[in-house]
């Protein structure tokens, strides 16, 4: 695990960049904010392009930049994947690959860059020939082969239509335990966040506004103004436990989840996203229903801060869940904290590959 330690600020006429932290990087660290929350700035300081920003930087014991010191962006060993791929059009695939590979160090090998990211049918290819996503493989491949030892990604998604997201997440979240090296992650997709990221850096006008494991960050409600309350819920993780019946069963402490079938093997542990919008709440366990998944909970809190609606924070086996309900539901049914419920799961997200959006109405 490598620390990443910051002290820097950036001053512009109509913005400004102020952080200081100690980032513990281990797999993918999701930088997460609005559109102008500074994520991308940050990433520029990090990786040496922002020579005008005061501070210093520090990453596993390596000075980058303090005051009188200035360590520039080719010799920090950091490699750096961009919004729009920046390939060279008059190269083919495998030019663009080799250009500007790395020395020093633990070598990454052509070969494995190409296996890891299924480029060998593309070797051959110009990039005008290329969909948005196989530009980006190629790109990441390029970046993995200045031998980095830290990856930097700004939003390498954010041109790419939903198909194509769909195609390139797995590779990107491979990324970690395929080249032992920790990536710095830029996003305003809270779906890529709870997809990819470990933990998460949230940004706000330029200053951190959180940070910590994700699934601790997204389910915070005092956060909602940045990142949005109608993404509101939480991120969980549970163990395939078997399938059948066209559906999989995951176990959830001592409770199952019910979910389409995917193509993850029985053991293999998951990632879930569950809206606040798609937990309804029953005082007691109701019968004869569509939807698949009620769950005993517990009421943990209620914060009820909007004139119509409620958040109740839900405990299920020592997980959390999120549930949005009316104030005249919350009168009607009496709930208080310490009250034992049912949560009704309408629609989970499932944020691992070979899972896509899981409904609850299937019988």
């Amino acid at each position: 695990m490598a620390e990443l330690a910051l002290d820097v600020a950036l001053r512009r006429e109509a913005f400004s960049v102020s952080v200081r932290e100690r980032l513990e990087l281990d797999g993918i660290t999701g930088l997460f904010g609005p559109s102008g929350s500074g994520k991308t700035t940050l990433l520029r300081i990090i990786s040496g392009l922002e020579p005008a920003a005061a501070g210093s930087v520090s990453y596993d014991g390596d000075a980058w930049q303090a005051p009188g010191q200035f360590i520039p962006a080719h010799l920090r060993r950091v490699g750096y994947v961009f919004q729009d791929g920046r390939l060279f059009p008059h190269l083919d695939v495998e030019g663009n690959l080799r250009f500007g590979a790395g020395s020093g160090g633990r070598r990454i090998a052509f070969r494995d860059v190409v296996a890891a990211l299924d480029l060998a049918p593309l070797l051959s290819r110009r990039p005008t020939s290329l969909s948005g996503g196989e530009q980006q493989r190629v790109a990441i491949g390029r970046a993995l082969l200045a031998n980095p030892r830290l990856l930097l990604m700004d939003e390498p998604m954010s041109s790419l239509d939903a198909q194509r997201k769909r195609e390139i997440l797995p590779y990107i979240e491979r990324l970690p335990d395929a080249f032992g090296l920790p990536v710095l992650y830029v996003t305003h997709s809270i779906d890529e966040v709870a997809r990819l990221a470990s933990q998460v850096l949230l940004l706000a006008a330029g200053r951190v506004a959180a940070r910590g494991p994700v699934a601790d960050v997204l389910e915070r409600i005092d956060l909602w103004p940045v990142t949005g309350r109608l993404e509101a819920g939480t991120v969980i993780e549970a163990e395939v436990e078997q399938h059948g019946n066209g559906m999989s069963s995951l176990r959830l402490g001592d409770q199952r989840l019910r979910i389409p079938v995917g193509d993850v093997a029985v053991g293999s542990r998951i990632r879930l996203r569950i809206h606040a919008r798609d937990v309804a709440v029953a005082a007691e366990r109701p019968g004869r229903l569509s939807i698949r998944n009620v769950l005993a909970a517990r009421v943990l809190r209620i914060d009820a801060e909007d004139p119509v609606y409620v958040e109740l924070l839900l405990s299920v086996d020592g997980r959390h869940l999120r549930s949005r309900i009316t104030r005249e539901a919350l009168e009607e049914l009496g709930l208080e904290p310490g009250q034992d419920v049912f949560a009704l799961i309408k629609s989970v997200a499932l944020e691992d590959r070979g899972f896509g959006e899981a409904g609850g109405a299937p019988g």
